[in-house]
């Protein structure tokens, strides 16, 4: 049976439970840092997605499991005055890469997207993850307009430590 995608249903326990054991898989990669998730991520993630209002998340099932995931969030663009989809997370179980799982995740988010009416995906990939550059720009991803150089676009963080009040 070829793989499948479909969406995930945040208030299912099964979903959940497959949720939180792929973003750990992806947690574990090397691209995702090489670390379990520590133990309070653990416990609040499918909380927090819940919660979210614009949280979708897409599960790619092979051979009987669920082994792959791609965890999008609604944004807005204030320049085409419209929605955009943002794929934060998008990871494949190593023993299934190599199966067309990823493209078949993108493919669901771009429906997704198509169908609430964003004028684009955007996601993020760490410069030095060639195989996965090499796979966005097959499914069409490419540097924004304003790098015609292609040097990568870089998104740059100030983490917010927990206010003392």
């Amino acid at each position: 049976m070829p793989p499948v995608v479909v969406e995930a249903d945040l208030r299912s326990d099964v979903d959940s439970a497959d949720i939180l054991r792929l973003v750990n898989m992806y947690a574990l990669d090397p691209m995702g840092g090489g670390k379990e998730l520590p133990a309070h991520v653990r416990f609040n993630l499918i909380a927090g997605l819940r919660t979210h209002p614009t949280t979708r998340v897409f599960l790619a099932e092979c051979e009987g499991r669920r082994v792959g995931i791609a965890v999008c969030f609604l944004g807005f663009s204030t320049f085409a005055a419209k929605p955009l989809l943002n794929i934060h997370d998008l990871a494949v179980d190593p023993d299934f890469r190599g199966r067309g799982i990823g493209k078949l995740l993108l493919r669901a988010a771009e429906e997704k997207a198509r169908a609430l009416g964003c004028c684009k995906l955007t996601l993020e990939v760490l410069h030095g993850n060639s195989t996965a550059r090499q796979a966005y720009a097959s499914f069409g991803f490419q540097p924004g307009p304003d790098d015609p150089e292609n040097r990568g676009m870089f998104f740059l963080t100030k983490p917010l430590p927990a206010s003392s009040l």
